[in-house]
């Protein structure tokens, strides 16, 4: 069996993706004719960013070509197709309202938007995803509050975690300031999971864990260069959402071989890999573990424990989990 083809067989999950990152640039172009918008770069140039900054820029300007619910529902239905294209069995999905402009102040419509594509999708027989919603950093305490208090008042069964994402660099520590609005969301049940050690160095990974009670970290790569933060996230287990690609592509290693997941695995911290924005960095969830074999040499062996600890740390149901690990056993 080709090695490509037997990574797309390979039962896993995906726990590291963003929503505003999966429209392809024919979609981009479309959206964009449909909203009497010029493309910000000509067609040939749209997906060369010159940097993070750049490139959450773009994601703002991509992401408010969308204006209606269907459009929406739409996103939500193309995300479950792009799963199974890849093989992958349940996503986390990551949503940031701040990014979609036409939705920022309509949250619920949003998500019950978002849902009926989810839903849609299931019925077709499509993978399961459940919603991250994100913060983003630059907001203030009283919009994290505010968004917090919509998520536990409708207690949407879609929505599985609080989230926060955007750039630790220029934001600068924000762990204090999202404290309480994380506390009050594990107190409701929701999962937390945060994005921290990308353009933050290990601090920023501590911050989640010891002021946001992260359940999951998103990158969290930087923590190799703090041996005991290192030896945290091995004891208690704390998942991190690798995206290889997304870091050589932005900037944070010049090369896979630079690339500390391997060196973090090998150090007991459980890591998973996903693609982080894969239309808009041109990755495939079996590419991306395609690049780690290459890479480390890693075995079969190894890849399985690396989609185990996909489906463990992820937010789905205990009977999604128990089927895809059941599955994994005799991949």
């Amino acid at each position: 069996m080709p090695e490509q083809t037997c990574l797309h067989k390979l039962p896993k999950a995906e726990i590291h993706v963003h929503l505003e990152g999966c429209f392809e640039p024919a979609t981009i172009e479309s959206l964009a004719c449909k909203a009497g918008e010029r493309l910000p770069r000509p067609r040939d140039k749209l997906l060369q960013f010159s940097g993070l900054a750049d490139f959450l820029s773009f994601l703002d300007w991509c992401c408010g070509l969308l204006q209606t619910e269907e459009q929406l529902s739409e996103a939500a239905y193309g995300f479950c197709r792009r799963m199974a294209a890849d093989g992958t069995g349940y996503a986390d999905v990551i949503v940031n309202p701040t990014h979609w402009r036409h939705w920022h102040w309509r949250i619920g419509d949003m998500i019950n938007a978002l849902d009926r594509g989810f839903c849609a999708a299931e019925r077709d027989g499509l993978p399961a995803a459940g919603l991250c919603v994100s913060l983003l950093r630059t907001q203030s305490a009283a919009a994290a509050a505010e968004l917090v208090d919509v998520l536990i008042e409708r207690r949407h069964p879609r929505v599985v975690a609080l989230s926060i994402d955007g750039n630790e660099a220029k934001a600068g520590r924000t762990g204090p300031r999202f404290a309480e609005a994380f506390r009050r969301a594990g107190a409701a049940g929701l999962k937390r999971t945060v994005h921290a050690g990308e353009s933050s160095g290990p601090e920023g990974v501590r911050d989640a864990i010891e002021l946001l009670g992260a359940d999951r970290i998103d990158h969290g790569v930087r923590a190799i260069e703090d041996a005991g933060l290192v030896a945290l996230l091995a004891e208690r287990r704390i998942a991190l959402g690798v995206c290889p690609t997304s870091n050589t592509a932005l900037g944070l290693y010049a090369c896979m071989e630079e690339h500390p997941i391997d060196r973090l695995r090998r150090a007991g911290v459980p890591v998973s890999v996903n693609t982080d924005d894969p239309c808009l960095l041109g990755v495939t969830l079996p590419g991306e573990y395609g690049r780690c074999v290459d890479a480390y040499g890693w075995s079969r062996d190894d890849v399985r424990a690396v989609a185990r600890t996909s489906i463990e740390a992820s937010f789905a149901t205990p009977e999604t989990k128990a089927r895809l690990l059941t599955a994994l056993q005799t991949w």
